[in-house]
């Protein structure tokens, strides 16, 4: 038995090397163009904007309708170099996963080499093919991929959000400078319009920082943390949402307390954009030796098993957030009926972080 999971893992490794190597010359391909792509657009942006200052100087005789359409192909030209930028970080972050993942691989094929043949290896199935040895990607696969999935959805909210109103700030800025001699009454206006706006960009931003990771997490801990960003949840949701705690409020390990808020969050969100719930509960528990948070909602539920298959690409999160809680030694437990809504409860175990010190 011994051989044969070795042989397994050897030939699934190798096959996933290939395809790695594979994919990695093609992104490589896709990197090259896609540089070559954001160069040419940023030429083609710097050429506006040459065309723009020009405008400037003789702002009081041009046209309103020359000014606008400059102004519309300046911010167009660099939103499209914005979204290729994005799309250039993102397949610079695919190719240095690849990278790290193809290394991994071959570590792999690398320690089974030095194994000699019919010693057992604890967990070989687990090691090439994800928990439970079903067939599925390899966790780091699995984990790599949520990560890029992330960060292509901050990206995409970065682009259009804060970086469009920055965009628009610059040009308010400079309308409301021609402004100020030929019309004060209405460059004043502008200027209070640039203000709300640049109010309500850095609420954003620091929305997006606290999704990124709340500083109050390292300084304050799990408890306080999931109390704020909560609170804040149902601000901008509209849910009614109830937190309740119990158990001791205090500290315990970073990594452990970086899950557990990872965990409400991810749950939320999933309630919030598919649960169509009117109404959510959580509850988070500290003891002696475990944290535990449970998430419930009254939505329309779903199938626990189609979305935690390992095949589906739609909800990797949930998958991977199961896997990481297995790798700490606890559990992601979901229990959901279609038309009753879903319970979902992760529990970790953990050590008190003064004992640690």
């Amino acid at each position: 038995m011994a051989n044969n999971a070795l042989q397994e893992l050897v030939e699934h490794t190798r096959e996933e090397l290939e395809r790695s190597q594979t994919q990695l010359r093609e992104i490589a391909m896709l990197v090259e163009q896609s540089r070559g792509e954001v160069d040419k657009l940023a030429q083609r942006n710097a050429t506006f904007n040459s065309h723009l200052r020009q405008l400037q100087q003789n702002f009081e005789t041009v046209p309103r309708s020359d000014v606008k359409a400059t102004y519309d192909a300046v911010v167009e030209s660099q939103q499209r170099l914005f979204t290729m930028r994005g799309q250039l970080e993102k397949l610079q972050g695919d190719q240095n996963s690849l990278d790290r993942y193809i290394t991994y691989l071959k570590m792999v094929l690398e320690a089974i080499g030095e194994v000699p043949p019919g010693t057992p290896l604890p967990g070989v199935a687990g090691l090439g093919r994800g928990n439970g040895g079903n067939g599925s990607e390899p966790l780091v696969a699995r984990i790599i991929d949520a990560q890029e999935n992330e960060r292509q959805r901050m990206s995409k909210a970065m682009h259009d959000g804060p970086a469009q109103s920055l965009t628009n700030f610059i040009l308010q800025a400079e309308i409301v400078q021609r402004l100020f001699d030929s019309n004060p009454e209405q460059a004043r206006a502008e200027l209070q319009n640039l203000k709300s706006s640049a109010t309500s960009t850095f609420q954003r931003v620091r929305e997006f920082i606290t999704e990124l990771r709340p500083m109050m997490l390292d300084d304050l801990g799990l408890v306080p943390t999931a109390r704020r960003y909560i609170k804040a949840f149902e601000e901008k949701s509209g849910i009614p949402t109830a937190l309740t705690v119990t158990g001791e409020e205090r500290r315990f390990e970073a990594h452990c307390e970086v899950l557990a808020f990872r965990a409400i969050q991810e749950l939320l969100n999933n309630a919030r954009t598919h649960s169509q719930c009117t109404q959510l509960r959580i509850t988070l528990d500290v003891d002696e030796s475990h944290v535990r948070a449970v998430v419930e909602d009254n939505g329309k539920g779903f199938d626990v098993g189609a979305v935690l298959a390992p095949d589906q690409k739609q909800h990797i999160g949930l998958s991977t957030l199961k896997e990481k809680a297995e790798l700490l030694g606890g559990q992601l437990q979901i229990a959901s009926v279609l038309g009753q809504g879903t319970k979902a409860t992760i529990e970790i175990p953990i050590s008190d972080i003064n004992a640690l010190a």
